[in-house]
């Protein structure tokens, strides 16, 4: 079978409709940024998933009362011009009227795996909409999703790295086995099951970028996916993502292959990356990459559907580069091309006989700072789910800078504030507070995500 290379692989970019008219890449300069025992294991594990059966918990009330922390303030979105406008008002009446077909049965509150998570991502791809995968470092992130989700009346992916998961576990733990890695992600999942039906929406448990070097933390999920499996007939996650961009697109799709296979046998489902995600996020960097290599070729993409498409059971997704960078920048340093996504669906559905136009389920890293024009067009596209960090990173640490400002005076001490020298500051400095703060700004955040996203009142 003829397929392209890496070493023969062309450095040109589709941008016209026709599949034999190519030009070539603009030249840009790179992208700086600023700087910004698996046996044991499983015991621990088993141990762990045994306390699973927590489905009836009581929705957590809070005690804060009315006090609100200060909005946070959003800047990140783009303007949006006159035709976006327009294209997007088509977009938005499409996602309005998904609320009135029917959600598919298979999908119910609480964390969404196999045939369930197939139906639900087809539905968002029939209906025009893509959720929100966000990134947590611990409950507070991981409730602040759900709590945004509940609001916005959609789906949401709660999205676990590799660093995520060992901060979860505790950074005074060792790693050097991935063993913090493993426990955090296995803790920080048993979380959500044990709390995502009280919030009422579909849950979507998934891991981000892992590169070759680190397949182990992903072996260990696996593992507990496949102890999972065997008790409840369901995996632990949703689904995993394989970052493998950096090898030969044979070594890459030879790799998520066989991952495929094993993950096949337990129902879950693989993302997989194709081209490079530039600037930096959470141990992985690719600040200053050849900018050619942030965009993906249709070709690339058909070769990796041929082959994943062989693996019985085998469900996947692909982030194929269209310029996506992690982080947010200045307008002008990123130079997203939605454009290749839609040109690489035509391109394959011809491959298969154009009876499916979209026939690929695209993912779209780096969101945040992303124009809503580029959003909504991507999503045209195929684009069923949008990662964002950056931007919620923000809102948090916004929500809890605003909640210091607003109660200053009343933080420099135990006792002792403007309403007398010996008054208590017990209530203000209660870390439950802040925290708190952080997480109704970030929700506020994802409920602005969702609405470009086309997620709102869909469910």
């Amino acid at each position: 079978m003829d397929h392209p290379t890496t070493q023969s692989r062309p450095r040109t970019l589709f941008l016209g409709l026709a599949p034999s008219r190519r030009l070539p890449i603009p030249p840009s300069p790179p992208i700086r940024v600023a700087p910004a025992p698996h046996a044991m294991l499983r015991k621990v594990v088993l141990a762990g998933l045994a306390a699973t059966a927590v489905d009836a918990f009581t929705a957590p009330t809070g005690f804060f009362g009315t006090r609100q922390a200060p909005a946070a303030k959003i800047n990140s979105v783009k303007p949006v011009s006159a035709r976006t406008q327009r294209v997007n008002g088509a977009a938005s009446l499409r996602a309005a009227e998904a609320t009135k077909n029917k959600l598919p049965a298979s999908v119910k509150p609480g964390v969404v795996t196999g045939q369930a998570l197939v139906d639900l991502l087809k539905y968002a791809k029939e209906n025009n909409f893509a959720i929100p995968g966000v990134n947590i470092v611990g409950s507070n992130s991981i409730n602040a999703c759900m709590e945004a989700a509940a609001k916005y009346g959609g789906p949401i992916m709660v999205t676990f790295s590799k660093g995520g998961g060992q901060f979860i576990a505790g950074k005074s733990l060792p790693n050097k086995n991935d063993e913090a890695s493993i426990a955090g992600c296995i803790a920080g999942a048993l979380h959500v099951r044990a709390v995502a039906k009280q919030y009422g929406i579909p849950v979507v448990l998934h891991t981000d970028h892992c590169q070759k070097a680190w397949l182990p933390w992903i072996d260990g999920l696996m593992a507990a996916n496949e102890d999972y499996y065997k008790t409840h007939g369901e995996p632990l996650f949703s689904s995993h993502m394989l970052d493998l961009s950096e090898e030969p697109l044979e070594e890459n799709v030879e790799i998520c292959k066989k991952y495929l296979e094993r993950m096949a046998k337990c129902n879950v489902l693989l993302e997989m990356e194709l081209g490079v995600t530039g600037g930096e996020e959470d141990g992985v960097d690719n600040t200053g990459v050849d900018s050619a290599r942030l965009y993906t070729q249709p070709e690339e993409v058909w070769y990796t559907y041929q082959e994943l498409s062989k693996v019985p059971n085998g469900h996947f997704t692909i982030a194929a580069s269209f310029g996506n960078v992690h982080g947010v920048y200045a307008p002008g340093n990123v130079d997203l091309k939605p454009v290749i996504l839609h040109n690489t669906q035509k391109y394959i559905s011809e491959k298969l006989g154009g009876k499916d136009k979209k026939p690929v389920n695209f993912v779209f890293h780096g969101g945040s700072g992303s124009s809503l024009e580029d959003i909504r067009y991507a999503i045209e596209a195929g684009v069923i789910k949008m990662n964002i960090d950056t931007d919620t990173q923000w809102a948090f640490w916004d929500g809890v800078r605003g909640y210091e400002a607003k109660y200053h005076d009343y933080l420099q001490g135990q006792i002792g504030n403007p309403e007398g020298a010996t008054k208590p500051n017990k209530k203000y400095y209660d870390p439950r507070m802040m925290l708190r703060a952080g997480e109704e700004a970030m929700a506020k955040r994802l409920i602005q995500a969702a609405e470009d996203l086309n997620c709102v009142n869909v469910l």
